[in-house]
């Protein structure tokens, strides 16, 4: 006789509660099932109707989609986060029980979420909400896979809990999630923008050039903000749609802390590991597309051919190689680069991809990468240490891992730019660009000025 599926899910539920019953601890229980098709930024919208924080996440390229509301389990750490992140995950793990005959990449388990771009920078009141290391189980969850979905629970029980009771609130919130009259709110209109201090910036990437000619270092990234008002309180899932629409072959991400957001639509892959397979792309080196497909050629031929920007590019390359040597083999590099564009931008890119050796945490190899020349510089301790010292903001999680990672050890990493911090109908964007020995400070400022194009456009600038 086959089960039903809410037969299932109470066998699973008083699974758990019996091992409470023996262990004298609250059990988390994770179930998977598979569902009827959902757009996910619904399933985003709807879920503001369980008043709890809400993460998105979608490989745009291959429509692939996470959605999480509310948290079920949450991993924090600061000293030795890496470490510390890993280890409290494969303690969870181990103690869960988790149901999902899927077993497809996002599936089952999942904590998503990053971490601050340096802790060793003094933090700012702008990102209170953000912890140096956070991850999220979330309570209910929405994996699309192409045409497959797939709705996944997180539930914490304890032996005092009745199954009937779980399965109830289970099935009452799959219900408001699942609905799919939902109305999707109206777009701001950015009504000021303010540069912070662009005149001490540009000042900043002298100071920057002077360091690298007489030191060695070769290369200082630069950050900055603005901050923008909006004529009303920003709807996440209207940003979040509008980077879908303008911003292909990126990651468009949102991770909601209490009243404040930080969303965008990257395009720079830190590392990926499905099945025991690596891939980590370099992402660096930038120019703008042309209005013509003369003209865009043009720029791509200009970039593809540019010192300045294969040199910046080459440092990230062997620094992704020579980290990620130690956990995998048959590593493999193409020679040069190849032209990746988006709607705004394009960039020189090359990938990388090598096999995995057994037992490698994906976190091992995160902290190996993190920050990548393209977001640090080189040396990357000399580099960072000018950054803390002189970088004139607090860039919170701006450039730092973001992503998440599965029970089966699958998991996905970006890199956080091209993105900002909403705060109502505020918000703080943010974007870098990378110093050398002949930089200019006219050039990289217009090169950020790019950079912001694709949030300002999207929250109505």
């Amino acid at each position: 006789m086959i089960e039903t599926k809410e037969k299932l899910i109470e066998s699973i539920l008083n699974k758990g509660i019996q091992k409470t019953t023996r262990t004298n601890h609250i059990q988390l229980v994770s179930i998977t099932k598979k569902i009827d098709a959902i757009d996910p930024l619904h399933f985003f919208e709807a879920a503001k109707q369980l008043k709890e924080d809400r993460t998105f996440w979608s490989s745009t390229a291959e429509d692939f989609f996470m959605i999480g509301v509310g948290t079920s389990y949450k991993i924090e750490a600061t000293d030795n986060r890496f470490g510390e992140t890993d280890e409290q995950w494969r303690r969870v793990k181990q103690q869960a029980i988790v149901y999902d005959p899927y077993q497809q990449p996002g599936t089952g388990l999942v904590a998503m979420g990053g971490m601050a771009f340096d802790p060793g920078k003094d933090r700012t009141e702008l990102w209170e909400n953000f912890s140096d290391s956070e991850f999220t189980i979330p309570s209910y969850m929405l994996t699309k896979h192409g045409n497959n979905h797939y709705f996944t629970t997180n539930v914490h029980v304890s032996k005092n809990d009745q199954v009937e009771d779980l399965a109830n609130t289970i099935d009452e919130n799959f219900t408001t999630l699942l609905k799919q009259s939902v109305t999707m709110p109206v777009n701001t209109v950015i009504i000021d923008k303010n540069e912070i201090e662009p005149e001490k910036w540009k000042q900043t990437v002298d100071d920057a050039t002077d360091k690298i000619k007489t030191s060695n270092v070769e290369k200082i990234v630069l950050s900055r903000e603005v901050r923008v008002k909006l004529n009303q309180k920003a709807e996440i899932a209207t940003v979040l749609h509008d980077l879908l629409a303008t911003q292909t072959n990126s990651y468009v991400f949102a991770f909601e802390h209490g009243e404040d957001c930080f969303v965008g639509a990257t395009p720079e892959r830190l590392i990926r590991i499905e099945n025991e397979h690596l891939l980590s792309t370099c992402l660096a080196g930038t120019a703008p597309r042309g209005k013509t497909v003369e003209e865009d050629n043009a720029l791509a031929n200009q970039l593809f051919n540019d010192k300045k920007n294969r040199s910046e590019h080459d440092f990230v390359v062997k620094m992704i190689r020579k980290s990620i040597s130690p956990y995998c083999t048959t590593i493999e590099v193409p020679n040069e680069p190849t032209i990746y564009p988006l709607k705004n931008l394009q960039h020189l890119f090359t990938p990388v991809t090598a096999k995995v050796k057994p037992d490698v945490s994906l976190f091992d190899i995160i902290k190996q990468l993190h920050p990548t020349p393209a977001l640090g510089g080189v040396p990357r301790q000399e580099s960072l240490q000018f950054i803390r010292e002189y970088e004139l903001m607090d860039r919170g999680w701006y450039g730092a891992p973001i992503g998440w990672v599965d029970h089966n050890n699958n998991g996905e990493f970006a890199v956080a730019i091209r993105s900002g911090l909403i705060q109502g109908d505020a918000a703080s964007l943010f974007a870098g660009c990378g110093v050398v020995k002949d930089s200019d400070p006219e050039a990289e400022y217009e090169e950020t000025n790019i950079k912001f194009l694709p949030m300002l456009t999207v929250l109505g600038g």
